[in-house]
């Protein structure tokens, strides 16, 4: 079924080791007849770093909705204006530019790991947050947690940690790409230290070796389907034959690396090719989202559930998505722009 071949791991996300890729490549002809009619909700995909293709390709799978965290850009941002204009996009632009394809947008709002270890700018930087956790389409803190494991990314975890609880938000925790057991286990630790009820914490960029710990203590286990690292698809239908679907969800945290914005309908594929039934593929491509963000009390189904309504007459700030003589396609009660 998938052609599995060595490689290296993706360099841009830090694996020390090498491994099997076992993603499968689908192509549209492939797993579109397996997932007809069904709806998908990202939970973690970064589109300030994706095309406006891939937003069409996304729509055409069946991806109604998704969660924007905040997050590394790959340089360092170097004053608290570039983090003020970033956050800001992920409120308005990119959820213009999202439902202008009929894909409902949500976003989280945190100050990111790698970046907490420049703590003059995190200090200012933590001042500003609560200016964006108050804005509608906010559905928790994210993504926070550690990447080296460093004092200060503690220090910031733990502050926003506080935000969180103080705002009424779930937490989205990224877990490190070395040493992820570990930076794992301290990460829950540390959400339990505070208090937090694990229901409210999405735990992400799960593998097979955090998965149990993760579920036995309550938290939301998140997967991220990336090609060469993190999981393969084969490797995720494996986890949820062996653990069920409850409190699992599926990610694609497509970015600016190499990444797949259509991991979600192409696993949801895989599984029904082995036999998991449609109401678990619901779940860990859906629902389980909905569930654990929802607790923010930002997300209604009926925004998108029947599809989004499109209008690419429309502008944001005199700005619209067409280009020269382009001519808008608009779908009054469509999910796809046809």
């Amino acid at each position: 079924m998938c052609n599995h071949k060595e490689v290296q791991q993706n360099p841009s996300h830090f694996e020390e080791t090498e491994g099997v890729a076992t993603h499968c490549d689908l192509g549209w002809n492939d797993y579109q007849e397996l997932i007809r009619g069904m709806r998908f909700f990202d939970p973690h995909i970064h589109m300030t770093s994706r095309t406006t293709d891939d937003y069409q390709a996304m729509a055409d799978a069946g991806i109604v909705a998704l969660i924007e965290p905040a997050f590394w850009l790959g340089q360092p941002r170097t004053g608290l204006s570039t983090f003020k204009d970033y956050y800001s996009s992920l409120v308005g632009w990119e959820r213009f530019r999202s439902s202008q394809f009929g894909i409902k947008h949500y976003c989280t709002i945190g100050l990111n790991s790698r970046e907490a270890n420049n703590e003059p700018l995190a200090e200012q930087v933590m001042e500003i947050l609560p200016l964006f956790l108050y804005k509608e389409g906010v559905v928790g803190v994210g993504e926070i947690g550690f990447d080296d494991q460093t004092a200060a990314e503690e220090k910031y975890y733990r502050a926003q940690l506080e935000l969180a609880k103080s705002a009424r938000l779930p937490v989205q925790v990224h877990t490190p790409h070395r040493d992820k057991k570990q930076g794992t286990e301290r990460s829950m630790a540390i959400a339990l230290e505070h208090g937090l009820d694990p229901s409210w914490v999405i735990i992400d960029h799960n593998n097979e070796e955090t998965v149990k710990s993760v579920l036995d203590q309550g938290f939301w286990a998140a997967f991220t389907i990336y090609p060469f690292t993190k999981m393969g698809n084969e490797r995720m239908v494996k986890v949820v034959e062996q653990y069920g679907p409850e409190r699992i969800m599926v990610n694609s945290a497509a970015d600016w690396g190499i990444s797949d914005p259509l991991a979600i309908p192409k696993t949801a594929a895989l599984m029904k090719m082995n036999q998991i039934s449609d109401e678990a593929i619901r779940l860990v491509t859906y629902q389980n989202a909905i569930e654990a963000f929802g607790l923010s009390g930002q997300i209604d189904t009926a925004d998108f559930e029947n599809g989004v309504e499109v209008d690419q007459n429309q502008k944001y700030n005199g700005n619209t998505i067409l280009r020269g003589g382009q001519q808008p396609r608009t779908a009054k009660d469509s999910l796809v722009i046809r």
